[in-house]
C-alpha cells in the first residue's frame, strides 16, 4: 500500500497545479467556480488515483502516465475559459515549470532522504516522505502566488487589449520544462558522487529563482503594453471629441448667423407679401432654404458614441460620400468603454476614383452590447 502511494503523490500535484491555474482566469470561467469544483476536484483526484495505480502495476515512471495527462487537462482547462488559446495554454505551461523546477529539488531531497546509492538506484519513484514534500512545496507555493494571481495577473488577463508578450511567452516556460528533464539522471547513484547532489539543488533552486524572476519581467512588460494601448485609444478618442467640438462650433457659429439674418428675411417677406406677389415670396423661400444647414449634428444622447460618428460624418462630408448611421445602446452602457469601441469604429472602404461602377461600403462592430453600423455609398465617376 505504501508503495502504491509514491507514484500516487507525484501525480497528485495536478491538484494544486490546476487550483494555481484556475487562481487569475476566476472572472473568464464559463461557468461559476461552484459548479466547476463539483466536477473537476472528483476528476483529478480520480486521474490521480488511476494514474498511481497503473504505474504502480506496470511498473513505470510517472513521466509516462503525466504526458497524457497534462495534455487533456490543458485541452481541459481552455475549454473551461473564454479567453484566448494563446493565453490559456501560457498560463498552463507556466505552471507545469514552476512544478518542475520543484520536482527537480524534491529529487535531490529524495537522494538525501534514502542516501543509499544501491537503493535508489532501484527507485521508481519519489520515496513517500519525498512525495509529501513534492506536494507540500506545490501547495506552498500556491499560497505564495495567491495574492498576484488574483489581482495583477488577473488584470492582465482580462485586459481586452491583447499583449504582443502572449505570443512568445509560452516559449519560456517549455525551455524550463526541457532543462528540468535534461538534468534527470540516468543513474540515480550518480547524485552520491563527489559534491554532485549539492550542484543539483543548487541548481533546482537557482532555476525556480529565475523563473519566478522572467515572469516579473513578463508581467511587468504585459501590463505596460496594455497601458499604453489604452492611452493611444483615448488619445484617439480624445481627437474624435475634438474634431466633434469644432464641428459643432462651427454649426453653433453658423446658426447665429442664420438668427442674424433672421430679422432681414421676415423684413422681406412682409414686403413682398405687401405687394401680394405670392411667386416671388416662392422663390425667396426656396432661395433662403437652399442656404440652411442640411446636416444633422446629433445622432444620439450618448455623447461618447455621439462624437464618434460625428467624427466619421464629417469625414464622409469632406469626402462626398453620402453617411448613413445606425446605432443601439443599452441604457446601461459606459461612456468610458468607448475607448475600445472607437479603436474599432474605422471606415474599412476606399472611394475608387476614375471608376464608372458604384460601390457600397459597410461595416458592422460589435463590442461587448453595443451594435454600430455605418454605411459609405459613392457613385465614382
Amino acid at each position: 500500500m505504501i508503495e502504491m502511494m509514491r507514484p500516487i503523490l507525484e501525480i497528485a500535484v495536478i491538484i494544486p497545479g490546476m487550483l494555481l491555474a484556475y487562481l487569475s482566469v476566476k472572472a473568464c470561467l464559463r461557468q461559476t467556480p461552484f459548479k466547476l469544483v463539483l466536477w473537476m476536484f472528483p476528476l483529478l483526484l480520480g486521474i490521480s488515483l488511476s494514474g498511481g495505480v497503473v504505474c504502480y502495476i506496470f511498473q513505470i515512471t510517472t513521466r509516462l502516465i503525466l504526458i497524457p495527462i497534462l495534455l487533456l487537462l490543458m485541452l481541459i482547462y481552455h475549454k473551461t475559459l473564454q479567453i484566448s488559446i494563446w493565453k490559456s495554454s501560457s498560463i498552463f505551461l507556466a505552471v507545469c515549470a514552476v512544478f518542475a523546477c520543484v520536482k527537480s529539488l524534491s529529487r535531490a531531497v529524495n537522494a538525501i532522504m534514502i542516501f543509499e546509492p544501491d537503493i535508489a538506484e532501484k527507485q521508481l519513484w519519489l520515496c513517500v516522505k519525498a512525495g509529501i514534500f513534492y506536494n507540500l512545496i506545490c501547495l506552498s507555493f500556491v499560497l505564495i502566488a495567491w495574492y498576484p494571481a488574483t489581482h495583477m495577473v488577473r488584470i492582465l488577463i482580462a485586459d481586452e487589449n491583447f499583449a504582443q508578450t502572449w505570443y512568445i511567452f509560452w516559449i519560456l516556460p517549455l525551455i524550463f520544462i526541457g532543462l528540468n528533464q535534461f538534468m534527470v539522471l540516468k543513474y540515480q547513484s550518480t547524485l552520491y558522487t563527489g559534491r554532485i547532489l549539492q550542484i543539483y539543488i543548487v541548481v533546482s533552486i537557482v532555476l525556480l529563482i529565475i523563473l519566478t524572476l522572467f515572469y516579473a519581467i513578463f508581467l511587468m512588460m504585459a501590463l505596460s503594453l496594455n497601458k499604453n494601448a489604452r492611452l493611444q485609444q483615448e488619445n484617439h478618442f480624445l481627437s474624435l471629441q475634438r474634431s466633434r467640438y469644432d464641428n459643432l462650433c462651427a454649426a453653433i457659429e453658423e446658426t447665429r448667423q442664420v438668427r442674424h439674418d433672421i430679422r432681414h428675411h421676415c423684413l422681406q417677406l412682409s414686403a413682398l407679401a405687401e405687394t401680394g406677389d405670392m411667386e416671388k415670396v416662392k422663390e425667396y423661400l426656396l432661395r433662403a432654404d437652399s442656404k440652411m444647414p442640411g446636416i444633422d449634428f446629433h445622432f444620439c444622447d450618448n455623447q461618447a458614441v455621439d462624437s464618434i460618428l460625428g467624427y466619421y460624418s464629417d469625414h464622409a462630408k469632406q469626402e462626398g460620400i453620402p453617411f448613413l448611421a445606425q446605432i443601439d445602446i443599452p441604457e446601461n452602457f459606459a461612456g468610458d468603454e468607448m475607448g475600445y469601441m472607437s479603436g474599432a469604429l474605422k471606415p474599412s472602404g476606399k472611394r475608387n476614383r476614375g471608376k464608372s461602377e458604384d460601390r457600397r461600403f459597410q461595416k458592422k462592430d460589435c463590442y461587448k452590447d453595443v451594435f454600430a453600423s455605418y454605411t459609405y455609398s459613392s457613385d465614382s465617376g
